[in-house]
């Protein structure tokens, strides 16, 4: 009987099998190395377009963009390396070409201000928090209870309800 079950449950496990050796070989094929043209465009997406406000050298339609990538094609083939050509870049057009500023000098005070905040949010947020904490333990459960004087106005009060009805 369990033989009969294994042997109907093989067909299914291989079938199983050999859909994930397909996914498994599409993925690191998609996966593989990056074409020459990947290569270009992602140089190109760290240089911000000097002429274009807010545009990388990949995005822009400037002609000075489709310039900046047709260098950054030559280079490629001429054998220069990725900070090489960003380097070049640099140096023809200064710091402000690179899209995320280098953690130096000014560069330094972007790259830090953005760890700091989170960490003074968070210890603000923690304070808070501390503090309504212990102002909700140390709040009485409810109301103090009466005291006798009390109790009886209180009596007093629900007797005269009971009788204006």
């Amino acid at each position: 009987m369990i033989h009969r079950m294994a042997a109907a449950a093989m067909p299914t496990a291989v079938f199983v099998v050999a859909v994930l050796v397909v996914i498994v070989a599409a993925q690191s094929t998609a996966l593989g190395a990056p074409t020459f043209e990947d290569q270009v465009n992602a140089i190109a997406k760290d240089l911000m377009c000097p002429v274009c406000a807010g545009q990388t050298v990949a995005d822009s339609g400037s002609q000075l963009a489709v310039q900046m990538r047709t260098e950054i094609r030559q280079r490629l083939q001429a054998g220069q390396t990725r900070e090489e050509i960003i380097a070049y870049f640099v140096g023809q057009f200064g710091e402000g070409v690179l899209a995320s500023p280098r953690p130096k000098g000014s560069g330094l005070v972007l790259w830090l201000s953005l760890p700091v905040a989170f960490l003074l949010g968070f210890l603000v947020l923690r304070r808070f928090l501390r503090r309504n904490l212990a102002a909700e333990r140390a709040r009485p459960e409810g109301p103090p209870p009466a005291t006798p004087e009390e109790a009886e106005q209180i009596a007093q009060a629900l007797r005269r309800l009971d009788d204006s009805r």
